[in-house]
């Protein structure tokens, strides 16, 4: 019997999926950590959740979503799980490289209510750590026995370079007062959305899989990486803190020019216009100050403009797999991954 995208309905528990996936990757990743100088690896480590300060053991930390998309890219081109692992490995590096340098630019001193490297080790060893991941993640690619390697590794060094685009315009978009909402999806396709494109293909390109198969699961994945994007930046400014971890209206407290607000501004009339000369002032915001501008955002169509799109997006990334010929199984596991990743209250 052959699936459809229809029967996904039926209910996956994508938590033990992701699980499963992890607990897959997670002894390559160790051994290719174990390779990092001491003072990296120990860094890294602790970043990774795996011990604590004190060296005690950690929990382990994030959901490992790039690993199993990475996975179940193989297993949908029709390969074995284990002909993308060095793929997951690969783009779980590159992640955590940029979460390290994220960190230090923010100015985070907590990621997962845990002190980050930077404020523990200091600016120079976060640097370093994450260069460290960076140089690991194609090392790792590049000694696997895939004939494909080699492909797989360009295809990550470019979308490194697309990543750290997105990165660069999300600073300078914090001196600026006149960032556009194309500006704003651009920087997300690339901060956000080119890792995970490359997640969601890179097993197959592993495996060697026709172009088509490969294109298709980069457009999945870049379409849910938009879709999880607009999605976040709606969660930083009417997200349940006690869900995100982020204190209430965190990202209006900030100043941060994120997509809702970037549409209330270029499109939103007076409440847009409002909202923008708030914006441009200086200081520390009070709690009826930021009601006053998530106010503004939501009556300048910020809000409900994000989640339409938010939707869009996801209807985008389940169509990029209907026509890739791919196995159906590991596909209906992606759309319901994309649904899992992108369906939180906001």
């Amino acid at each position: 019997m052959t699936t459809t995208l229809d029967d996904v309905d039926t209910p996956f528990d994508v938590p033990a999926l992701l699980r499963g996936c992890r607990d897959a990757v997670t002894p390559a990743l160790r051994t290719a950590v174990a390779r990092l100088d001491t003072a990296s690896r120990e860094q890294a480590e602790y970043h990774l959740g795996w011990v604590e300060l004190d060296g005690t053991p950690g929990a382990g930390g994030g959901k490992a979503v790039r690993p199993a998309l990475a996975l179940l890219s193989a297993r949908a081109a029709g390969a074995p799980e284990r002909t993308g692992i060095a793929g997951g490995v690969a783009v779980e590096l590159v992640h955590n490289f940029s979460l390290l340098h994220d960190d230090l630019m923010d100015g985070d001193t907590e990621r997962r209510h845990r002190p980050t490297v930077w404020a523990r080790w200091g600016a120079p060893s976060a640097i370093l750590c994450g260069d460290a991941m960076l140089a690991l993640a194609t090392e790792v690619l590049l000694e696997d026995p895939s004939p494909h390697a080699a492909a797989a590794a360009r295809l990550l060094a470019v979308t490194t370079r697309e990543l750290i685009r997105g990165q660069a315009e999300d600073v300078a978009f914090e001196r600026r007062a006149d960032v556009g909402v194309d500006e704003c999806l651009s920087m997300a396709a690339g901060k956000t959305g080119s890792l995970l494109a490359t997640s969601a293909a890179i097993g197959a390109v592993l495996a060697g899989a026709p172009e088509p198969v490969v294109r298709g699961l980069q457009d999945y994945g870049m379409a849910v990486g938009m879709a999880f994007q607009l999605v976040d930046d709606l969660l930083g400014i009417w997200g349940d803190p006690g869900v995100t971890g982020k204190p209430v209206l965190s990202d209006l407290r900030s100043r941060k020019k994120s997509l809702p607000v970037a549409y209330a501004i270029q499109r939103g009339g007076a409440a847009g216009r409002e909202l923008a000369a708030w914006l441009a002032r200086s200081g520390d915001p009070d709690a009826p100050e930021l009601r006053a501008a998530a106010a503004l955002v939501e009556h300048g169509g910020g809000r409900a403009w994000a989640g339409a799109a938010a939707r869009r997006q996801m209807d985008l990334a389940e169509r990029a797999l209907t026509g890739a010929g791919l196995v159906d199984g590991p596909r209906a596991e992606l759309v319901a991954l994309g649904r899992y990743l992108t369906d939180r209250e906001f």
